[in-house]
């Protein structure tokens, strides 16, 4: 389920935000009565992270990675860089999203959420009840596809669509669903006045712990060339690649990687009209590439 977590300090903080920074978030068919910025945008910041996998307990780790503590020093670095948003892309919690996992991810993520809004979509690893519970919705702002949900945000420079492939907790292939597949299709065409991104947390290959509708996704988003870019998450892999006419950017995992050759850590995005730079911050694991800088561009 997306989810947004935001404590602004103050009212003032939260109108600065929604007027500066320009992003807005609706569901549905709602899209067409988003706020419009007061002035032209020209770059829209985000800051992306993906599989926290934040436990109750603060020791839990794996591979000799420690996730809460790992969260724990992105943080700051993340405010540092003072991203207009940022979108927490699944597998927020540890294993089988106990309510204390998000007990502890909503207290790491606090010095964030008063600055600016967290975007937050569900992994195999997230628990639907469980989740909602720790971070309630905006009410209005989010609307239910059959068991799924769906967030909008709006911003001027793009269009950024978080999809729900949780299927089974705790198990990893991932679903979207016919009824969500044919929400996105009847919704697509009415969103063409810019360029449109999808996050989803399941890789896009075949069998195993995939999106077992990845084929679906892509014939749903093919014929419509405002759709730029896929960004995923699940394997804890930085990998850029491009597909059936689409970027493909797999997000690093902020709690661990699978093997010794990845990075972990987060993603800094810089949306234009033109497309979109990413800087990828390694705080773990292989910091080789750490500060590693990519431009993306729409064709």
């Amino acid at each position: 389920m997306p989810i947004i977590f935001h404590e602004p300090r103050n009212r003032r903080s939260f109108l600065k935000i929604s007027t500066v920074g320009a992003a807005t978030i609706i569901t549905g068919s709602g899209a067409d009565e988003a706020v419009k910025s007061k002035a032209k945008a020209t770059e829209f910041r985000l800051a992306l992270l993906s599989d926290t996998h934040i436990p109750a307990d603060r020791l839990n780790g794996h591979r000799g990675f420690n996730p809460w503590k790992n969260l724990e020093g992105i943080v700051p670095k993340v405010v540092a860089t003072k991203p207009e948003a940022v979108i927490l892309n699944g597998d927020a919690a540890r294993l089988v999203g106990l309510p204390e996992d998000y007990r502890e991810l909503g207290a790491l993520l606090k010095p964030i959420a008063q600055s600016v809004p967290i975007y937050m979509g569900l992994g195999n690893h997230d628990d639907r009840t469980h989740f909602q519970n720790a971070f309630p919705k905006a009410e209005g702002r989010q609307t239910a596809v059959d068991g799924k949900h769906i967030l909008v945000i709006e911003n001027p420079v793009v269009r950024i669509l978080v999809l729900d492939s949780l299927d089974v907790v705790n198990k990893s292939p991932g679903l979207l669903g016919e009824t969500q597949l044919r929400w996105l299709g009847e919704y697509l065409p009415n969103a063409a006045d810019r360029p449109l991104v999808v996050f989803v947390h399941h890789t896009l290959g075949v069998g195993g712990g995939n999106l077992v509708d990845a084929d679906r996704l892509f014939s749903v988003l093919k014929p419509h060339r405002h759709v730029k870019a896929i960004f995923y998450g699940h394997s804890h892999v930085w990998e850029i690649k491009h597909q059936q006419g689409l970027h493909l950017i797999n997000l690093p995992s902020v709690g661990y990687n699978f093997n010794d050759a990845q990075p972990v850590g987060w993603v800094s995005a810089r949306f234009i009209p033109a497309g979109v730079d990413l800087v990828l911050h390694a705080t773990a694991g292989n910091t080789a590439l750490n500060g590693a800088q990519t431009e993306l561009r729409w064709s």
